[in-house]
């Protein structure tokens, strides 16, 4: 499956009001499809940092982010759902609490988030 634009550049998030797309409810599967792309195209058992989601979704000239805190909630949603481990320092966390930078990745083993 590949949700890639033109020139091989993840597909932007339509609109400029960022305040209104932070908790927006229609960005969730732009935002898990991100995630999954983004996942796919690095090597197996890779992580990817969520602001790489932000960017990859903020148009041009919009703060990528103001989408951060929607970002780890779908993220943590995915993780609840043991689609997605997010992990700080290698230990799996809640994507939404605070206490530093959070990684993405794939389950290593069924029901492992």
């Amino acid at each position: 499956m590949n949700h890639t634009g033109r020139e091989g550049r993840l597909p932007r998030a339509l609109g400029t009001d960022t305040m209104s797309r932070e908790a927006d409810p229609t960005l969730r599967a732009p935002i898990e499809n991100t995630i999954f792309e983004l996942l796919s195209l690095r090597k197996e058992g890779s992580t990817i940092c969520p602001s790489e989601v932000a960017r990859a979704l903020a148009p041009d000239d919009d703060p990528w982010r103001a989408l951060m805190p929607r970002i780890r909630q779908v993220a943590q949603d995915l993780a609840r759902n043991q689609r997605l481990r997010v992990t700080r320092r290698g230990v799996p966390v809640d994507a939404t609490t605070k206490g530093g930078p959070i990684r993405l990745g794939l389950p290593r083993e069924p029901g492992d988030t």
